[in-house]
């Protein structure tokens, strides 16, 4: 097991990496001194996959146990889905000392953890990652959020965990899709601040794929590593963080226009590739580099090619975007692999250009 330490000014946490851990979850709650009542947040799926093994693991140490299970999808992630819960854990008598525990993907990190953030001004929250899009990205650094309509994580919050548990025996119950949709994420790491991981992640792609549990570890934890460190300089996302949108504001829009039919990874991706087409046609990022972005982009199974939606709907999108600041689109631009900044300078006319292909 690896163990990281997300240095905050007052929030600090762990993050456990390995296989096995959820076996572990009751004795890792005692430790930080939790008893009584806790509340389990996951969708039908994670649950019938991994409910019982964590139900297991707390009531071998005397915990009583809430369960709740929301169906899969993005379109969870809703007020209306937050207020059903709020009267479950009402009814459950949940106190300002309960805590909730996220067992599942992103979609599940990000309305369970709105829900602690809220319940009572904030309860504690436990996350505990089962997709390799959460274990390395979203499970880490404390945003928490719901949509709105289709405008993605447009209501949320700042809330760290009291600690994140990330046993990667779990990513094996995962489709191919939802693998290549988790490295989106990873590879955007590698393009933002470690070249040498990206070569890492060049040359063991297809040991990731399927599944070698010690290049798994390795890819998490470094993954994590890397967010964490940008978390710790910048909680609050006023500054450095805003590089971790590498590809977010292309891939929200696309997310949006397309009604949630691609997945977030698989929109990261498509606006990797754009946000670094725009800056090679700005004579700032080399043709090689574009060309290894595509590359392992690809092989990491994820699309390249934006599908036809309409390019008005995309820039209307990207205009409703968090990142807009006085109106104008805001990009995170490579220089090259490893090295990014962020502008606002990019014309319309540029963005339209690298979304049409």
């Amino acid at each position: 097991m690896k163990k990281l330490r997300v240095k905050l000014v007052t929030n600090s946490y762990d993050i456990h990496i390995g296989s096995g851990l959820l076996a572990q979850t009751g004795q890792r709650l005692k430790e930080l001194g939790f008893s009584d009542k806790l509340v389990i947040i996951t969708d039908t799926t994670v649950g019938s996959l991994y409910g019982n093994t964590l139900k297991q693991a707390l009531l071998n140490n005397s915990f009583d146990i809430l369960t709740i299970e929301v169906p899969e999808g993005e379109e969870q992630k809703s007020l209306e889905t937050a207020g059903r819960l709020y009267h479950q854990l009402t009814d459950f008598y949940a106190e300002r000392t309960t805590p909730v525990l996220a067992l599942g993907g992103g979609v599940i990190g990000d309305l369970a953890g709105f829900i602690a953030a809220t319940y009572m001004r904030g309860v504690p929250l436990i996350q505990i990652p089962t997709t390799l899009l959460a274990q390395g990205d979203s499970s880490i650094g404390g945003k928490v959020a719901v949509n709105h309509g289709l405008l993605k994580n447009k209501i949320g919050a700042f809330y760290q965990p009291r600690l994140t548990i990330s046993d990667i025996s779990t990513l094996k119950t995962l489709s191919p899709r939802e693998i290549s949709d988790g490295l989106a994420e990873v590879i955007k790491h590698g393009v933002i601040l470690d070249s040498e991981f990206f070569g890492y992640l060049e040359e063991n792609i297809d040991k990731i794929k399927s599944l070698d549990e010690q290049v798994l570890e390795r890819v998490v934890s470094h993954s994590a590593e890397i967010k964490a460190g940008v978390v710790e300089k910048d909680e609050l996302d006023l500054g450095l963080r805003n590089i971790l949108n590498y590809g977010h504001t292309v891939g929200h829009a696309i997310e949006s226009v397309s009604e949630l039919k691609v997945w977030h990874g698989e929109a990261v991706a498509l606006g990797m590739l754009a946000e670094a087409r725009i800056s090679n046609w700005l004579g700032i990022l080399e043709d090689n580099e574009v060309i290894r972005l595509e590359n392992l982009i690809a092989k990491a199974g994820l699309p390249t090619e934006i599908p036809g939606l309409q390019l008005e709907r995309l820039i209307q999108a990207m205009k409703h975007d968090k990142k807009i600041l006085q109106g104008k689109i805001r990009l995170v631009l490579p220089r090259s692999i490893g090295n990014v900044f962020i502008s606002d300078e990019t014309s319309q006319s540029v963005i339209e250009e690298s979304l049409a292909g």
